[in-house]
């Protein structure tokens, strides 16, 4: 062919180049690279099995994408001051990151106070949460949560509502990274129980909201902890299938049929700067997860099919060096996000290579989302790059690399026990390290650390001027521990030890329990500490 023999004569010998899940990439495709099936098997409509081009039939025309930004920084009054001026400024929905000390399993009594709300806001009781949302209508507003086992925060969140008199049916939201599977392989900081108690807890939580809380999502499976710590797109995609399977089956083992739970999953994916890769990764993925639900697990209702997903740009991908050009980067990533047919994303400020954003750097970064939407028009039409040579080729290749992996996870056992054996654990170090050694030998290039160089050696770092207020988080601590103190021992005693018998009663549903202690003003970290005590903490599993 003619343009073989030119393109050889003025490319010379070049190596191979592959993309991050290892496919190689040609220089041009063709009418012959592309869908492999038939258009209706592996494409169809929007809206229609087996959703490849996206989950909704009119997709953005009818729905655009939910720009919902993580906000959490300072104490509960400075959370509500920023999320406020973040719905105003175009959010549409709430996110609410907890602090650390909370996400590791404590109160803010039990860590030192410089450590306090600098990722994140301190909750330990409804009060607090109460503080953050204050003045937000529990009923009209989308509330994502960041909150894994044993669940304290979306059960403060139904002691609140109760308290305000809102049905518990009409909350909507998200117990975001829900997914203990996820934390166990690569979030291990967070990881608070052990995972045969996270995966009772987390069995009993999707229970208790699908029949108390039916528009409530309880699970957020988490593709973006294991892709942040190295795995790569393919293989982010087959462990969070691999998980949803895994939760599919014990739920289905707890009686419950599948169509009554899986319209609820939802999920949680990065998004890289590896552009149509990213976008082949969310169009395979939707496609699998299709073919999974109606021929693997008997779901009948189109509705449990859909893999619905919010998506994060990649922070791992931010550069402490010459941190403007980390603009350009999420970008690049938000784009890839909507052209894979997220529901809601999330896009990171260009200081949080760094720290918390700052007011003005959030600001910009959900003017991002909002520029691409309204001045760029990226929300005009289904799946733009749908019937691209390349893009078409690439999703049933990632598809198979998708399916490679999910087929090992299974012969492991399935993704619990591949997780409790290390094998996950092993496979993300193996491809992070292949990452790291590409970066520091200049195969991959980063601009500003091994790639255009700035001569000045001092990056200018980010204004701080949003750091929390040591004073006031010392004061707050103080005011935490008198009013620990002031409440009746018997009280607690009971509730604590009402708890522990339902840790040791497996027919019992322990969420129903979580709910009643922080009603009666048990502390998330008391909450935590007691069912470690009964039921033992989080050990990660390391591997190499």
């Amino acid at each position: 062919m003619a343009w073989e023999r030119d393109y050889a004569a003025q490319s010379g010998t070049q190596a191979p180049r592959l993309n991050q899940s290892g496919i190689a990439i040609k220089p041009l495709y063709g009418p012959r690279d592309g869908p492999r099936a038939g258009y209706d098997d592996s494409l169809g409509f929007p809206g229609q099995f087996p959703l490849t081009r996206g989950i909704h039939a009119s997709m953005y025309r009818g729905r655009p994408w939910s720009q919902r930004q993580i906000v959490g920084l300072g104490l509960p009054a400075d959370y509500n001051r920023r999320e406020h001026a973040m719905l105003a400024a175009g959010s549409t929905g709430a996110y609410l990151s907890p602090c650390n000390s909370f996400m590791r399993g404590y109160d803010i009594d039990q860590v030192p106070a410089p450590l306090i709300g600098r990722s994140g806001t301190p909750v330990n009781t409804v009060d607090d949460l109460a503080e953050c949302l204050q003045g937000m209508a529990l009923d009209r507003t989308s509330l994502s949560l960041g909150d894994n086992a044993p669940f304290t925060l979306s059960a403060m969140l139904l002691e609140l509502a109760r308290r305000q008199g809102v049905d518990w049916a009409r909350l909507s939201g998200t117990t975001n990274q829900s997914d203990y599977l996820s934390l166990a392989a690569a979030n291990h900081m967070f990881f608070r129980l052990s995972l045969d108690a996270s995966r009772r807890l987390l069995i009993d939580h999707i229970k208790f909201m699908n029949a108390r809380a039916p528009r409530w999502n309880p699970l957020s499976v988490v593709g973006q902890h294991m892709q942040e710590a190295g795995a790569t797109p393919a293989e982010a995609m087959a462990f969070a299938l691999s998980s949803a399977i895994q939760y599919a089956r014990d739920l289905a083992s707890a009686g419950l049929v599948p169509d009554s739970f899986l319209p609820r999953f939802s999920f949680f994916f990065d998004v890289s700067l590896s552009f149509f890769e990213e976008i082949a990764k969310f169009r395979a993925g939707r496609r699998l997860w299709a073919r999974i639900t109606r021929e693997q697990l008997g779901a009948r209702q189109p509705a449990s099919w859909r893999m619905r997903f919010h998506a994060q740009t990649a922070g791992v991908e931010l550069t402490r060096e010459q941190p403007l050009n980390n603009l350009t980067r999420v970008t690049v990533q938000a784009i890839a996000a909507i052209f894979g047919g997220c529901q809601s994303l999330h896009t990171d400020a260009y200081d949080e290579a760094f720290q918390a954003p700052t007011s003005s750097s959030a600001r910009l970064a959900l003017n991002t989302q909002t520029i691409l939407r309204d001045e760029a028009h990226f929300d005009q039409v289904i799946d733009p790059l749908g019937g691209s040579y390349y893009v078409e080729c690439l999703t049933d290749q990632m598809e198979e690399a998708i399916i490679a992996v999910m087929a090992r996870i299974e012969a492991a056992g399935g993704m619990h026990q591949a997780v409790a054996d290390g094998l996950v654990q092993s496979m993300i170090g193996a491809s992070a390290l292949r990452l790291q050694n590409a970066i520091d030998s200049g195969e991959r290039k980063v601009v500003g650390v091994n790639l255009a160089l700035d001569d000045d050696t001092a990056p200018p770092h980010p204004a701080t001027s949003d750091s929390p207020d040591l004073d006031a988080i010392v004061a707050r601590v103080a005011a935490f521990r008198a009013w620990k103190a002031r409440r009746p021992r018997t009280g607690l005693a009971a509730t604590q030890a009402a708890l522990l018998r339902a840790a040791r009663d497996p027919t019992a549903n322990l969420y129903a329990e979580v709910l009643a202690a922080v009603s009666a003003d048990m502390t998330h970290g008391e909450v935590v500490a007691t069912l470690q005590q009964e039921m033992g903490a989080g050990v990660p599993v390391l591997a190499v």
